[in-house]
């Protein structure tokens, strides 16, 4: 009989609840306790970043990443159109302006040569995406940076322990993003961080994520009382969301490894499919080392991918398509523009589904899913 096969299940590695206990113990529930401080370590060590914090969500990650780039209204900000609301929204709450750029047809990353074409006197920042893991190409983004004095803020929600030529997501831009939700690799419920790569802005993040005062400069013994001084809000996670954290950064290899693995069964099974013309599969290109955060197949159409779905389904497997495109939706209209014609956007986003892929998977619930897809593609 068929094992029901959810599209995702959060990872569990076996400490979280030994993790809590000793918050539990400590007295100490609230922010920036131990286990925060520890996962701050962990994650400078881990990304090359000057400065980590942990936050209650990758969207209040991106919202400081918003305030520390001091956006006005008016200001624009260079996106993909096929993201996340977050990526968007972050900057309208500061009245800026989303400026969506098409993707490439091969990683679905946001297409680094039609940036240049979208830039205008009011452009002040680029925020890319990391999709799936897989690594934009940041060379010649950060060069066009550079060329045109804009901050990179790298939204790498999908992307920890993904690199670029060897060097992690997250370490480019001067301000990059991390999500630990429930459907990411590394999970603390709910749950982000903002990574500081431009050493100016490190004290003043501090302040913002303190909800506005210098809290941590008075624990710290470098003032003699705290107050007010910026704004900011409550962008700290609780040290029992850290502690479930802490216990997944420890296990990262692992869980990630066995995603790699869960990846690589499905390329291996969908090779003759492609062949046949039945699907494409993801490509990632030889410089990028990807994270296997999701395996999605295009199909040929919308009318394919809707009968898929509903067809796996049924024998008990669940697979979703992804992102509608921000650029078509009611209030992407309303707050943002397209650069110019989205086609890959459009055509790929209609095409997409996603397989379970998760760290609990057996080689049995694959194997399933594989022999769900051929037979549904070659019936």
């Amino acid at each position: 009989m068929h094992q029901v096969i959810p599209f995702n299940r959060p990872p569990i590695v076996g400490d979280e609840i030994l993790f809590i206990q000793q918050v539990l113990e400590s007295g100490h529930l609230s922010g920036n306790g131990k286990f925060t401080k520890q996962c701050h370590a962990w994650l400078e060590t881990n990304t090359d970043c000057k400065k980590a914090f942990l936050t209650t969500s990758c969207t209040a990650a991106l919202e400081m990443s918003a305030i520390l780039m001091d956006l006005q209204p008016g200001d624009e900000v260079i996106m993909p159109s096929y993201t996340f609301v977050s990526t968007a929204n972050a900057f309208v709450l500061r009245g800026a302006i989303p400026v969506f750029v098409d993707i490439r047809p091969d990683t679905l990353n946001l297409d680094e040569s039609k940036i240049e074409a979208a830039i205008t006197e009011k452009t002040k920042a680029i925020a890319l995406v990391h999709y799936a893991g897989v690594g934009c190409e940041m060379d010649t983004i950060l060069a066009i940076a550079q060329q045109h004095q804009l901050w990179v803020v790298e939204d790498a929600a999908q992307a920890i322990a993904s690199t670029y030529q060897g060097k992690p997501l997250g370490s480019f831009g001067e301000l990059a993003t991390f999500s630990f939700h429930e459907t990411k690799n590394l999970t603390s419920g709910e749950g982000g961080a903002l990574l500081i790569n431009y050493p100016g802005w490190a004290e003043r993040a501090e302040i913002l994520w303190e909800k506005g005062t210098n809290r941590s400069q008075f624990i710290r013994g470098q003032v003699d009382k705290y107050t007010w001084v910026d704004v900011g809000s409550s962008y700290l996670p609780s040290d029992i969301n850290a502690a479930v954290l802490w216990a997944q950064l420890e296990s990262c290899d692992r869980i990630t490894q066995r995603r790699l693995e869960i990846w690589h069964q499905y390329h291996q099974a969908f090779t003759n499919l492609e062949i046949q013309n039945k699907l494409r599969r993801p490509i990632v290109p030889q410089h990028c080392q990807h994270n296997a955060h999701m395996y999605y197949l295009l199909l040929p159409n919308l009318a394919i991918r809707t009968a898929f779905i509903e067809t796996l389904k049924q024998q008990g497997i669940y697979t979703v398509f992804h992102y509608v495109p921000l650029h078509s939706s009611p209030a992407g209209k309303k707050y943002g523009r397209p650069a110019a014609d989205l086609v890959h956007t459009e055509t790929l986003s209609e095409r997409l589904v996603r397989l379970p892929l998760w760290f609990g998977m057996t080689d049995n619930h694959v194997n399933q899913v594989i022999q769900a897809v051929t037979n549904y593609l070659t019936a």
